[in-house]
């Protein structure tokens, strides 16, 4: 398992607008931003990675512009973390990942006075964007690039979800990458802090996980931020299956 979503991430980067392939990384560049959450890289697995190669990927950060930083499964690069500990880089984070086949999926129902659904329009699709930067403790605001960039997801594959209240305000949503080899991330799941303990992370979750299965997708992949998050994701039939690390050199 393993491997098979950590060439998933090898699979959503190489799909970025740049990518750029360093020996046995390829770093997920966009244009429309330099959120290191978005520009970063990942190692193919199970390819052997040196010291040459690590020096070699900073350089190709500092010619774009962007911090190094990289995420990706453990176990698949297992010399990595103290190559990249003597390069300078920094462990910013250890999380767990879940996973979900579509046995497993279940599907809440969906709290009384939203609508939970694909948004359409320009529009919709930057209120989703608010929400998620509010709710995740940023500015309510969406860029033209912002909207560009789930417009792109949507076109390859990918889905996004908006929770939509009976008054029309935007209570949340949630996105998940096209999949590569039938796998896809599921990220960005949020609600609106006034619109929150009523069900609808659950309902979001599983809106997306369904529409990826439906699309085709074997596995839904997601990472949980704390204890809340991750007793939601059980409950629609996600399941812890591994490990994941993050690195920045500031």
């Amino acid at each position: 398992m393993d491997a098979r979503i950590q060439q998933s991430v090898v699979a959503n980067l190489s799909a970025r607008p740049a990518p750029v392939e360093v020996g046995p990384f390829v770093i997920g560049v966009d244009p429309g931003t330099d959120s290191p959450h978005i520009n970063y890289a990942t190692p193919r697995p199970g390819v052997p990675i040196s010291a040459a190669d690590v020096s070699a990927l900073v350089a190709a950060f500092r010619q774009v512009g962007r911090k190094p930083r990289l995420e990706y499964v453990s176990s698949t690069a297992p010399g990595l973390e103290a190559l990249l500990g003597a390069a300078g880089f920094a462990v910013e984070a250890r999380h767990d990942y879940l996973v979900c086949v579509p046995g497993s999926l279940t599907v809440p129902s969906t709290p009384d006075g939203y609508d939970v659904r694909e948004p359409v329009t320009a529009e919709e699709i930057a209120a989703l964007i608010r929400a998620q930067n509010e709710a995740f403790g940023g500015e309510p605001v969406a860029t033209e690039a912002d909207v560009a960039r789930v417009k792109r997801l949507q076109a390859a594959g990918g889905i996004a979800i908006v929770a939509v209240a009976s008054d029309g305000t935007c209570a949340g949503g949630g996105q998940a990458v096209p999949p590569g080899n039938n796998v896809s991330e599921v990220a960005g799941i949020a609600v609106r802090d006034q619109h929150r303990r009523r069900g609808l992370a659950g309902a979001i979750t599983a809106a997306v996980a369904g529409a990826l299965f439906r699309g085709g997708a074997e596995i839904a992949w997601l990472e949980a931020s704390g204890e809340d998050s991750w007793r939601v994701y059980e409950r629609v039939g996600f399941r812890p299956a591994g490990k994941r690390l993050y690195l920045v050199l500031d």
